[in-house]
């Protein structure tokens, strides 16, 4: 039998701890980012239009939790729109019109004011396709979203800005260059950083958007074994148009064609026995 406690440390974080057998110590920022019992992410006939055309149709997907979903499909099908969708990004472009549901645990994402969507997007993470680091040091970067959210304390930043370098493996190669400018980085550390800046305010979901499509080799695969190990603790969705990197780490499957869902469910799955013509023919190459 083990018993669940919260005790303060010196940085004024919160530590839980399992007692007496489990020594592991998850880390909390703060007690203000503390997750949603409901995080279930889901949408319900989804529709998006912008201007006259019709990019989203009637989309319903259920996000599973502590997973990594891929979204695949052909060029222009919808799969970078749905994924903005889910933390309200496609609100950015000029003419878009939203129809239906999109749902984080109770609360309506679509219906969500101004007041809410600064905690919508702590919940719901983005990790873009290009390395975008802010024009600030390495260890602004990382303590910019905590500062926006009212953490304060020297102490405390710095202890969230080691954890979060540690934690995308980042720490031992930037330790000593903390207040340099960010841009000074490589392309596959400055990537890093933006997963560990998104990471700095406990998000539930991080959404990546073909987030190694810009980096060499060794970076990407980099990144993806970060995504394996994190989704112990986070919901990973992530739209690739490379079908090898969906079948190396995806969980859950989200095949799109024009807009629609046309196939979903468990990778395994669908990739070794799909059931719709166009899986099977996407699958095969017979459709890009």
């Amino acid at each position: 039998m083990s018993l669940s406690i919260s005790l303060p440390n010196v940085f004024g974080a919160y530590i839980s701890r399992r007692i007496p057998w489990t020594m592991q110590v998850p880390f909390i920022v703060d007690r203000k980012f503390s997750r949603l019992e409901d995080t279930r992410l889901a949408t319900h006939n989804l529709n998006i239009r912008i201007g006259k055309s019709h990019i989203l149709k009637d989309v319903n997907v259920e996000i599973p939790q502590n997973k990594i979903t891929c979204i695949i499909g052909p060029s222009g099908c919808g799969k970078t729109t749905l994924l903005r969708t889910f933390n309200r990004l496609v609100d950015s472009i000029e003419g878009v019109k939203i129809d239906g549901e999109v749902n984080l645990g109770k609360q309506d994402v679509i219906a969500a004011g101004p007041s809410q969507m600064t905690e919508l997007r702590r919940n719901i993470g983005l990790v873009p396709q290009r390395p975008c680091p802010l024009p600030m040091s390495i260890y602004d970067n990382i303590a910019y979203g905590c500062r926006i959210h009212g953490v304060r304390g020297k102490r405390k930043l710095d202890l969230v800005v080691k954890h979060y370098l540690e934690a995308v493996g980042l720490w031992n190669e930037v330790k000593d260059r903390l207040h340099t400018p960010a841009v000074k980085l490589s392309g596959g550390q400055q990537q890093r950083l933006c997963l560990a800046r998104s990471l700095a305010v406990e998000p539930s979901y991080l959404l990546a958007d073909e987030s190694t499509s810009a980096l060499d080799p060794i970076s990407s695969k980099t990144i993806e074994d970060l995504f394996v190990k994190l989704k112990q603790d986070y919901s990973i969705v992530m739209v690739t148009h490379t079908l090898r990197q969906a079948k190396r780490i995806a969980d859950h499957v989200i095949f799109m064609y024009l807009g629609e869902v046309i196939e979903q469910g468990d990778a395994k799955e669908v990739f070794g026995n799909p059931k719709h013509e166009l899986t099977k023919n996407y699958l095969s190459g017979g459709i890009s």
